[in-house]
């Protein structure tokens, strides 16, 4: 089991920027790589951001250049800047462990891009 514990959501203006911690504990041996999804409001749940354990990054289309994932694999941490925020970036973040197990979630933070 890995268990997660997500922090640093919250309400930003636009334009803004807000940094998205993951800490996770457990069987952290067994991760293989880590990353970010989020869902808006009547949404599905998409891809944000991973990284695996060999440092590699995964972006989708609509963040590149504005999100960063970062990985410090001795804290077993997971990070997430978010910068030039707009709100279509409002939804609540969830992070994620892929391990030879299966995937673990995070309970979620909520971000709210808005004047």
């Amino acid at each position: 089991q890995v268990q997660l514990v997500e922090s640093g959501g919250g309400l930003v203006q636009p334009g803004g920027s807000l940094r998205l911690s993951c800490a996770a504990s457990g069987r952290v041996s067994s991760i293989a790589a880590m990353g970010w999804y989020r869902q808006a409001p009547g949404k599905q749940r998409v891809l944000v951001a991973t990284i695996n354990n060999g440092g590699s990054t995964n972006y989708a289309a609509s963040v590149k250049g504005r999100l960063t994932i970062s990985r410090d694999s001795a804290k077993n941490a997971v990070y997430l800047q978010m910068n030039s925020l707009g709100p279509e970036d409002t939804a609540v973040y969830y992070c994620v462990v892929i391990t030879v197990m299966g995937s673990y979630w995070g309970q979620g933070t909520q971000v709210t891009v808005s004047s």
